[in-house]
């Protein structure tokens, strides 16, 4: 079975990836039938032959979740469409802080709108 999967490259804790077709039953350092690309994570860098990668697809290789992802996710010139989340990680206790926000302000509409109705 051929499947289309990363070879990792690059030094310690900072990898870049290149996307390759490759033979299932062989390692992943083997040399690819054809490499399609590759990706560096860390700076959401991209470059891929998409319609390549949509052809072997069409012949039957199987690509892994993380190839799925990027080839699901990239335009047509084969760069990522990243989008950076908005939201900010909080801390438990300003998770806290804000829900009690939130809950305090929710019974203040109840109180209004029991008094309005009244």
């Amino acid at each position: 079975m051929v499947k289309i999967r990363l070879r990792r490259l690059g030094y310690k804790k900072n990898p870049v990836y290149r996307v390759v077709v490759l033979n299932s039953t062989t390692k992943r350092e083997a040399a690819p039938i054809q490499q399609l690309g590759y990706y560096n994570p860390k700076t959401k860098e991209m470059q891929l032959d998409k319609q390549s990668a949509l052809d072997w697809i069409k012949k039957g290789a199987q690509p892994t979740q993380t190839v799925k992802f990027l080839i699901d996710n990239c335009n047509e010139e084969g760069k990522l469409n990243y989008v950076k989340k908005e939201t900010e990680k909080l801390s438990k206790k300003a998770q806290a802080k804000l829900q009690a926000e939130k809950e305090a302000a929710a019974k203040a509409e109840a109180e209004a709108a029991q008094e309005a109705s009244a």
